[in-house]
């Protein structure tokens, strides 16, 4: 199955979860990080994965453009939305609700929240001060969650 992953990132941990959903799939899945790159025509795939992360409590705005620039067409297609933050339980789940439109994820075959990372070195002065006063965190970390990325490609083969 023609796949492809689209997704947004500012310090990379979607981009590495990206990269490991590829891998998953075999990598038999064409990476595109918006908006460095402009998407392709989606009439050439039969499945599209979507994600972004959590910045100042948003999903980047890229993701949210090319969901709704591109709803109708996904609503034709096999789609898996995924999410990097730090946030867990009930907070995780309320930005993964937040980040994408409602019918998609209804319409979604698979739906996950990876975890996520604080990377202090591709931080400018004022993240790192913000991470730092927000979640007492000084140093980075990688709460990336393999066995989420396992299940939600489960969820997809399903």
């Amino acid at each position: 199955m023609k796949t492809l992953i689209v997704y947004a990132t500012h310090h990379g941990c979607t981009e590495e979860c990206a990269g490991r959903l590829s891998q998953g799939l075999g990598g038999e899945a064409e990476l595109v990080r918006i908006p460095a790159r402009r998407a392709p025509k989606l009439d050439a795939y039969q499945r599209v994965l979507i994600g972004g992360s959590i910045h100042i409590g948003k999903v980047q705005g890229a993701v949210r453009r090319f969901c709704r620039e591109n709803l109708e067409a996904l609503l034709g297609k096999q789609v898996g939305l995924f999410l990097c933050c730090m946030a867990e339980g009930a907070d995780a789940q309320k930005q993964l609700d937040d980040a994408f439109p409602e019918v998609l994820r209804r319409h979604a075959r698979a739906t996950s929240i990876f975890g996520g990372a604080f990377n202090f070195e591709k931080m400018n002065p004022l993240q790192r001060v913000m991470i730092r006063k927000i979640s007492g965190q000084s140093e980075s970390v990688t709460k990336i969650r393999d066995e989420a990325i396992g299940d939600f490609l489960a969820q997809l083969r399903s």
